[in-house]
């Protein structure tokens, strides 16, 4: 399974990346190559098209309903309803909270009869119940951020070496469901918004270096990798305060980079030659 940072820049988009959006690429048995997209915020719509056509998203799969994880989807809808050119994939598989279609509409003013059953195909997550594309499957868990329904995925990749796990935090505060989500994960993308002795009497929000790197040690993550950063966080200063507690491989995400989720845990993180529109 093959991770690409679209966007990691946290809350609103940064000078040099869009905010949360992670494509995730893996072949089926048949060689097929499926595409899941998690979060779309701010500024991510554009910058998704330079690794892949629009056409080729299998689902699109989002953590909570901020802005900065999932108003580019209002977009999305834009492109699929009035190419001109015409869309020949039919309606996106789009899993989120139950407000979804909802937030949608009121993106574009439209009343509440509208539907965009002809761009989306709708999917309510449930709490801990699982869903599969294609040789992915996902599930939710309810995780610790002041908006409703908001979740970590923890994400299941059946390949030709066996099953990778990623877990995405989305936004959340430490919580037991959060180490649930990333037990065992060969990668924990986790979010770390908050710097110690900065924010510490903000609490049920975002997570600290420090304590990111507390809920990788409690899931025995086999690896970190940091994201979510705001522009004014120093990625040094977060990564100090993960690896402080964390003895895994630990780093921060670069946008427009590709990890590889199964690489050795005996090295680090590293990120491969910048991604394409090839996986």
């Amino acid at each position: 399974m093959l991770l690409t940072v679209v966007g990691n820049t946290g809350s609103f988009p940064g000078p040099d990346a869009p905010a949360s959006c992670y494509l995730l690429s893996g072949e089926d048995a048949d060689g097929r190559t499926w595409r899941i997209v998690l979060d779309m915020g701010n500024g991510t719509l554009g910058a998704l098209q330079r690794h892949i056509e629009l056409e080729t998203i299998d689902a699109i799969m989002l953590s909570h309903l901020h802005p900065d994880h999932c108003v580019d989807v209002g977009g999305l809808h834009v492109a699929i309803k009035w190419d001109p050119r015409g869309w020949t994939a039919g309606p996106i598989p789009l899993f989120g909270p139950s407000q979804l279609p909802t937030y949608l509409n009121q993106l574009h003013l439209l009343p509440p009869e509208h539907s965009m059953d002809t761009e989306f195909e709708f999917h309510v997550w449930q709490p801990l119940r699982s869903v599969t594309v294609g040789p992915f499957t996902v599930t939710p868990f309810p995780v610790n951020h002041p908006c409703p329904e908001p979740y970590a995925l923890r994400v299941e990749y059946r390949g030709p070496s066996g099953t990778e796990v990623l877990t995405y935090s989305g936004d959340t505060d430490a919580c037991d469901e959060l180490v649930d989500a990333a037990r065992d994960a060969d990668l924990f993308l986790c979010e770390a918004a908050y710097q110690e002795g900065r924010e510490d009497g903000l609490r049920g929000i975002h997570l600290t270096g420090r304590r990111a790197g507390e809920t990788a040690v409690a899931a025995g993550a086999r690896r970190l990798l940091l994201t979510h950063l705001p522009v004014w966080n120093s990625p040094e200063t977060v990564e100090t305060e993960a690896a402080g507690v964390y003895d895994g491989a630990v780093e921060v995400t670069r946008v427009n980079r590709r990890y590889d989720v199964a690489r050795p845990t005996e090295r680090s993180v590293d990120a491969l030659a910048p991604a394409g529109g090839d996986d």
